[in-house]
C-alpha cells in the first residue's frame, strides 16, 4: 500500500505568525491534532496540539502574543506520497515523530500521514516497526 492511500489530503496549513488562539481554533474546527507550517512556499515545521499546551500555555503566563513561530517544531521530516507503508514505517521510527507531512515529487505538500493511519489500513509489520520507533523516544524523552 501507498502512502496516498492511507493520508489524509492536506486541507490546512499555518504561517509562522498565526496567533496559537487562531491556530488552535483551526484545530478544533477541523478536528486535527497537527498542522504544517508554511513561510511562502515552503513548509518550514510542524505545530501539534501538544506543542501548544506544552511549549505555549505551559511555559508561558500570557499567550496573548504568541505565535506558531515561538512552538511549533523546526525543521521538517516528510514522506512522499508514492512510498509503500513499510518504508513510511521506517521514517516514523527512525525520526520519532507521529505524523508527517506528505509530499509529491515536486516537492508540493499533499497530506499529512499519522500512525495512526497504518494502523486503519491494516498493516502490521509497518505498524510495529513505527510504534515501536516511537514507543522508544516517548518511553524516555517524552517528545511529540
Amino acid at each position: 500500500m501507498q502512502v496516498q492511500e492511507m493520508m489524509t489530503r492536506a486541507s490546512h496549513l499555518v504561517e509562522p505568525t498565526t496567533t496559537l488562539q487562531d491556530c488552535a481554533r483551526v484545530m478544533r474546527d477541523e478536528d486535527l491534532g497537527a498542522l504544517p507550517v508554511r513561510e511562502g512556499d515552503r513548509l518550514v515545521g510542524m505545530i501539534t496540539d501538544r506543542d501548544i499546551a506544552i511549549r505555549g500555555i505551559a511555559d508561558k503566563t500570557d499567550i496573548s502574543g504568541t505565535t506558531v513561530r515561538d512552538v511549533m517544531s523546526e525543521g521538517i521530516y516528510y514522506v512522499f506520497e508514492d512510498e509503500d507503508a513499510v518504508a513510511c514505517a521506517k521514517k516514523f521510527a527512525d525520526h520519532q515523530v507521529r505524523r508527517m507531512p506528505v509530499l509529491n515529487r515536486d516537492k508540493r505538500l499533499v497530506g499529512v500521514v499519522a500512525i495512526a493511519d497504518l494502523a486503519r489500513a491494516d498493516i502490521r509489520d509497518a505498524e510495529f516497526e513505527a510504534y515501536r520507533g516511537v514507543a522508544r523516544a516517548t518511553g524516555s524523552a517524552r517528545r511529540a
